[in-house]
């Protein structure tokens, strides 16, 4: 090429346009990451104590938005044709000055991964293990490592929540029955109602995304979009629940959201003094609800006639991590934490002024969470295992966990099936062991 030749050439390189650059997944996570780090949309306070770092969850909750940024894309690009489909559908919507949409805020045509069912080759029974010196009769019958979000039960099934997937699991024999591509992006269990298990699909900025999946096959049956008004507390865990009588409750900025499961309508809202909410639990014979907000360094617990829709009590403590709230007959159980520790405490009536310590609690990242069960309240962790009454917050009867040689063995969340079969989360970091492990409690827990 000769130097006419090549001046023609830069000429026309610089009068041509070059093809757009395709922007990749990568691109937009490190984006939202960074301005996720930048503060992000989620609210918080500037003055808190530490919280607790989680395991499963990068970060701990301090590093929430960040990782809700990364999961948020992932989430995107396994699912954009549903997630498109719930936002288009909602995308002209017209809100009531209460915030209630006034259609349904529900996607028809739910298109998330298929769920798979594992092949025989690789989903064969092994035998129980016995963890853990064998308290409670403690047996793992499933070698999975699960996230400490919770384990949740049906007539017959039990489901979890995997790195990547929720799953569907045989309390028989340990085998995963069904799968479904799900990351979460925050602790809050499955959520059984009817013949649907939800999860939380999205809980970023101003809106929460819920998903539906058929409790016996896992394949969605919808997605619900719920506008957090506010903005999404950015301190939360536990911000779904059920109550008897079919509705879902949803934190919702400032606001708790009550959902319809049948007509898929935001029914109502109710709307909190201050501060986002960041975790509810609904009363046994749903006349209360229970509201978490995190004001700087401390847990305001708030407590909602159900039937009015009043406000009848509001009490504060302390606080580092708190969340995860369960409600039972005589009130209300909770977590709390700094650092690598994690505990749990039971507050009489939703009171906080009356609230006392249940467990000896984790340390190390693990969990600590209470489940209400089998007609009992069960506390987990890396030191005590602990039964416990709904209606006092007595301990019916504890077990202390081992440590394998000087590591802790930890059992993080309990559940009950029809019949007394009792079964928990289970982590041993000295062998590297982790699953679903069946346990047989002594009568006392019973009541």
């Amino acid at each position: 090429m000769n130097t006419e030749e090549r001046q023609l050439a830069e000429m026309l390189h610089r009068v041509t346009p070059e093809p757009p650059r395709r922007v990749t997944v990568e691109d937009v996570a490190f984006r939202l990451a960074a301005e996720a780090g930048r503060g992000g949309p989620g609210r918080g306070h500037a003055a808190r104590r530490e919280p607790r770092a989680r395991r499963g969850f990068s970060g701990g909750r301090r590093g929430w938005a960040p990782a809700l940024a990364a999961l948020a894309v992932f989430a995107v690009a396994g699912t954009s044709a549903g997630i498109a489909t719930v936002m288009t559908s909602h995308s002209h919507a017209i809100l009531p000055k209460d915030g209630t949409p006034s259609s349904p805020a529900v996607s028809g045509s739910p298109s998330s991964t298929p769920p798979t069912q594992p092949p025989a080759s690789t989903n064969r029974p092994l035998p129980p293990v016995r963890i853990a010196g064998g308290i409670w009769g403690a047996e793992l019958i499933n070698r999975r490592s699960f996230d400490q979000v919770g384990l949740t039960a049906d007539a017959g099934s039990l489901y979890a929540v995997t790195g990547n997937a929720l799953v569907r699991i045989d309390p028989a024999t340990g085998n995963i029955l069904r799968s479904t591509s799900y990351r979460p992006p925050l602790p809050n269990p499955p959520v059984v109602l009817g013949n649907t298990v939800w999860v939380v699909w999205s809980y970023h900025g101003g809106n929460v995304i819920l998903h539906s999946y058929d409790t016996r096959t896992l394949a969605q049956v919808t997605s619900m979009l719920v506008p957090a008004i506010g903005g999404v507390s950015s301190n939360a865990s536990g911000v779904l629940a059920a109550g008897p009588g079919g509705q879902l409750y949803v934190a919702a900025g400032d606001t708790v959201a009550v959902l319809d499961q049948a007509s898929g309508q935001i029914v109502r809202r109710i709307y909190m003094p201050a501060d986002p909410a960041s975790s509810v639990a609904v009363s046994p014979d749903g006349s209360k609800l229970y509201v978490g907000t995190n004001p700087a360094g401390s847990l305001r617990l708030l407590v909602y006639n159900l039937t009015t829709g009043v406000l009848a009590g509001s009490s504060r403590m302390p606080a580092g991590g708190a969340g995860n709230l369960v409600a039972s007959s005589g009130g209300v159980w909770g977590t709390d934490g700094s650092g690598h520790s994690e505990w749990v405490w039971f507050a009489p009536a939703g009171d906080l002024s009356r609230s006392f310590r249940v467990g000896a609690g984790a340390g190390g990242g693990l969990a600590s969470l209470p489940a209400f069960s089998g007609g009992a309240v069960w506390v987990g962790g890396s030191h005590q295992l602990v039964c416990a009454d709904p209606a006092t917050g007595r301990v019916r009867a504890s077990t202390a966990i081992p440590a394998d040689h000087g590591t802790p063995e930890n059992f993080s969340v309990v559940t009950v099936l029809s019949g007394g079969r009792t079964y928990a989360l289970y982590q041993d970091a000295a062998t590297n062991l982790s699953g679903l492990a069946a346990l047989t409690p002594p009568a006392a827990c019973s009541g």
